[in-house]
């Protein structure tokens, strides 16, 4: 994730500042609903402004002329942005958690489940799908209808969903259930950073609440392994159970105390936006996973040309529909250009690497499911440690710089572990994994800031959305192609293949982020242009 371009767009630099549309000339102010906790008379006139009253709990009111805009915010974060930044936090963490748990138990539900080496991939994917495909749809809606609304609608989902994948008996049955889950987690992580964006004002409050949400992102990633692989030594549907647990914990907290917020132009949902997008990447994924078996046959050609087919249609339809998905003249942002193609290259080189590595020291080295997690927790675990630590960076250091050198640290560690597979060299193997959680640190603490920040200031989830659905289109596509390149080592010795085969996907991955890391320097020193500063 991606810090760049601090001179287009300050996002929630006042909820009550005076904006301009893009489309149009009304000021109009930020519409805001209290929450229904308890807050002080005070502490309200701070959340609501004074041109308008709080809209009442679930209404959608009708928007007369605007009236005088309030007070600016001075730089404090509203009231209660401490509990804010926790819920959202700690509902990112147990999102991230359930993320990751089937990197680590894929050899149990692939016993449990019968499942070949294509199935498996879906099983990883299940979720990263759901995620990319709603994504952009759930950031358009909790702009329209509620950012609370929808993150609280996420954890619920998040529940029912989890607790599906607990009792499914079959590969369908799991990949299904993985899909809703992260239709319901796209919900909760692009709700997530509109809610920050609103509660913390652009400057030193805005870094520090991004940053936070960046390492409860690394730390998610980095527990949920560990504790999936534990309580696979029971049976591997408890993490999920768990899972289904704090998510409704969680969605009861959130209801009670986080303040609602929206945008004051709401518009209609873009379904069929969404609909192409999802079954445009459901083609892809599909031709990766058949690839394997041979890339010149009928059946691969015909999935990717119905992918681009449907990927066109939904560029088509982002130009015609009245309130799009992704407005497509952000693409002449420099700023979001770097922020998008930042989260892609993240998804295909390093997310889509560690997704499988795990697997892969399982199948080729004999491992158990817990001693497979510490690897993955060095890595995760040194890219929370780095993300809370970049805010020490001095602020002349360029973000599209931070983005740039986390792609290159993440290259020379995934270089360090060239032969460790074979050789099971483990010091070796624990140093490329530590080296890449530096750079993955530097990674998740930018993208962020710079989702919410190369946006309006009224399209601040469409932001976040935006970029969440690039890094993950590019996790699932790395997943698929780090699958079908680490599987296809001919040979006899099944273990030697896969270590040859590793070989082989690091050297890709290293390949993509240094295309990642190419197209940060490459857009990031472009000014903007068009837009308002």
């Amino acid at each position: 994730m991606n810090l760049w371009c601090y001179s287009t767009v300050q996002i929630a630099g006042s909820v009550t500042e005076p904006r301009r549309s893009s489309v149009a000339t009304t000021v109009e102010p930020e519409d805001v609903v209290p929450a229904r906790s308890t807050l002080p008379a005070a502490s309200r006139a701070v959340v609501a402004p004074r041109s308008e009253a709080p809209a009442p709990e679930g209404s959608r009111r009708e928007r007369a002329a605007p009236g005088p805009p309030g007070p600016a915010r001075s730089g404090a974060p509203e009231a209660g942005g401490r509990r804010v930044l926790t819920v959202v936090s700690l509902a990112t963490f147990l999102t991230l958690m359930s993320y990751t748990a089937p990197m680590l138990t894929l050899p149990g539900m692939t016993a449990s489940f019968g499942t070949g080496v294509s199935g498996q991939a879906w099983l990883i994917n299940g979720m990263p799908l759901g995620l990319a495909a709603l994504l952009l749809v759930a950031g358009s809606l909790a702009d329209d209808f509620g950012r609370r609304r929808a993150f609280t609608a996420g954890l619920f989902g998040l529940a029912v969903t989890a607790l599906l994948a607990a009792l499914a008996t079959g590969t369908l049955g799991f990949t299904l259930a993985r899909i809703a889950h992260g239709a319901a987690g796209a919900a909760v992580i692009a709700s997530s950073l509109g809610l920050l964006a609103h509660t913390f004002p652009a400057g030193p409050a805005r870094i520090r609440a991004t940053g936070i949400w960046g390492a409860a992102l690394s730390g998610g990633i980095a527990v949920g392994p560990v504790v999936a692989a534990a309580l696979t030594r029971l049976d591997w549907r408890l993490a999920h159970l768990l899972f289904a647990l704090g998510a409704l914990a969680l969605a009861a907290a959130a209801s009670r105390s986080l303040p609602e917020s929206r945008s004051p132009r709401p518009g209609r949902p873009d379904l069929l936006g969404a609909a192409l997008l999802g079954l445009s990447l459901t083609a892809l994924l599909a031709a990766l996973t058949v690839g394997r078996d041979g890339w010149l046959r009928p059946t691969v050609g015909g999935l990717f040309a119905a992918s681009l087919a449907l990927a066109a249609g939904f560029v088509h339809a982002e130009r015609r529909v009245a309130a799009p998905l992704l407005d497509l003249a952000l693409l002449r942002r420099p700023g979001f250009v770097v922020a998008t193609s930042g989260a892609l290259f993240t998804g295909l080189g390093v997310i889509g690497l560690f997704s499988y590595l795990p697997a892969l020291l399982q199948q080729s080295l004999g491992l158990s499911e817990l001693t497979t997690a510490w690897p993955f927790f060095v890595w995760s675990g040194t890219a929370l440690l780095v993300a809370l630590q970049t805010r020490r960076l001095p602020a002349r250091f360029a973000p599209h710089h931070q983005l740039a050198l986390g792609f290159v640290v993440s290259a020379l560690g995934a270089l360090t572990m060239l032969g460790a597979v074979a050789g099971d060299a483990w010091v070796r193997l624990l140093s490329g994994f530590a080296v890449a959680g530096v750079g993955s640190g530097l990674l998740n603490s930018a993208l962020p800031r710079l989702a919410v920040e190369s946006v309006p200031k009224e399209r601040v989830a469409m932001g976040s959305g935006a970029n969440n659905t690039a890094r993950y289109i590019g996790s699932s596509m790395g997943l698929s192609l780090t699958v079908v390149v680490a599987t296809s080592a001919p040979g006899g010795d099944r273990a030697a293949a896969l270590a040859e085969g590793a070989d082989s996907a690091l050297f890709v991955a290293v390949g993509l982020m240094a295309l990642g890391a190419v197209a940060a320097l490459l857009f990031g020193g472009r000014r903007e242009t068009g837009t308002e500063s």
